[in-house]
């Protein structure tokens, strides 16, 4: 196995979709959802964008925004309950059984998650290229507003502490600051390593979290798509970034 010294970004868009049909390409502010991923990446470098989906259709689409090497995947690896890590591991061995090198890390962007500036990408990559001996992957992450140790969890009708499952919730009443601070992973940009996906592992053991602070969440419903769109609109740096863009292919 020959990896370079790269990074290539890596576009899952599966055709299937459980909540929203056909979710990856449905109209979102005049355009379809893939393109805010892709129009992110002409300012990100890369050393090559792979656009991974089971659908020539969505190829073809994505073609209009932007030059990429497709991966039209298995429908092994098409389902709802595929992994991530799955069409990783799929696109790799297809690599090496066509005796190709392949790249040292990926960028991992999920075009569900349309809102990034091409500058906070370039710096976690830049972050992770310094950092990466130490760390397994780089994951973005979002402070929680409310620490995740006051959440709970019905059983038999009855609620129970999520830290510790106890059903004893006056201790979950003290003060906010006695508790940790949690985050979440927001999908804003991720770096895995091929070694890694190859122990059959996406993210290993020890990421490294890479903290931002713009509005991050994942799009799902239709009451999503909607809240993104007015958020769209009156975010001026987005508005300007996204919505004065053109296809490729038209001057």
């Amino acid at each position: 196995m020959i990896l370079n010294k790269k990074i290539w970004a890596f576009i899952p868009a599966r055709a299937g979709s459980k909540s929203i049909k056909d979710k990856n390409i449905k109209n979102f502010c005049g355009k379809p959802l893939i393109f805010y991923t892709f129009k992110v990446l002409e300012k990100v470098k890369v050393d090559r964008v792979i656009f991974s989906t089971d659908s020539t259709k969505y190829i073809k689409i994505a073609k209009k925004f932007f030059d990429f090497e497709e991966h039209l995947r298995s429908k092994k690896n098409s389902r709802n309950l595929s992994t991530d890590l799955e069409v990783f591991q799929e696109f790799i061995h297809l690599k090496l059984r066509q005796n190709q090198s392949l790249p040292e890390f990926f960028l991992h962007l999920r075009p569900t998650t349309p809102f990034r500036k091409p500058d906070i990408v370039n710096k976690a990559i830049n972050k992770f290229m310094k950092i990466q001996k130490k760390y397994s992957a780089l994951r973005s992450i979002s402070k929680l507003s409310n620490t995740g140790f006051r959440t709970v969890i019905i059983k038999k009708k009855i609620l129970h502490s999520m830290y510790d499952n106890n059903p004893n919730l006056d201790k979950l009443n003290i003060a906010r600051q006695n508790f940790l601070n949690t985050f979440i992973a927001n999908g804003y940009v991720d770096i895995v390593k091929t070694k890694t996906l190859l122990k059959n592992f996406i993210h290993g053991n020890r990421v490294y979290p890479f903290l931002t602070e713009d509005f991050n969440s994942d799009i799902d419903t239709f009451d999503d798509f909607k809240n993104f769109e007015t958020i769209l609109k009156s975010n001026v740096y987005f508005r300007k970034y996204f919505l004065h863009s053109r296809n490729r292919n038209k001057s």
